[in-house]
């Protein structure tokens, strides 16, 4: 049987990743910085780090404004793990394609790790990290 909290859980905790891949279709770095907590961390191939969730609003408007606008993200959970109440770590197949793409290039494929953490009811990703898949 399955347990219905833990149902109701991993459900929230991939809706944040849908909420994201949408704000990201929107490029609205605004909604899409909105569901890090204050503190998060983000790692990405390169060496290239971000502590807040200002840092990534601003990181994310200059992309969309420039190199990403139009772009759309691709985030396929592989494993969601509900560890105590309120933390959650999410493994995804991930990348992002620009306008006109069908496909996510061999050069884009990420696998991302995602650590959430539900804050008054909210479940918000507080560290973000993905390499070359």
């Amino acid at each position: 049987m399955i347990d219905t909290e833990t149902s109701r859980t991993d459900q929230a905790v991939r809706d944040v990743l849908r909420a994201l891949v949408a704000a990201w279709a929107d490029n609205d770095a605004d909604a899409f910085a909105a569901r890090y907590t204050d503190d998060a961390t983000v790692v990405l191939p390169g060496g290239v780090f971000h502590q807040g969730r200002e840092e990534v609003r601003r990181y994310l408007a200059g992309a969309f404004a420039g190199p990403l606008k139009g772009s759309t993200s691709v985030d396929e959970p592989e494993s969601v793990r509900i560890i105590g109440d309120d933390t959650a770590v999410v493994v995804s197949r991930s990348g992002f394609l620009l306008p006109g793409e069908k496909t996510l290039p061999a050069e884009r494929r990420r696998r991302a790790t995602w650590t959430l953490s539900r804050q008054d009811g909210e479940w918000r990703v507080a560290a973000y990290q993905n390499c070359q898949a």
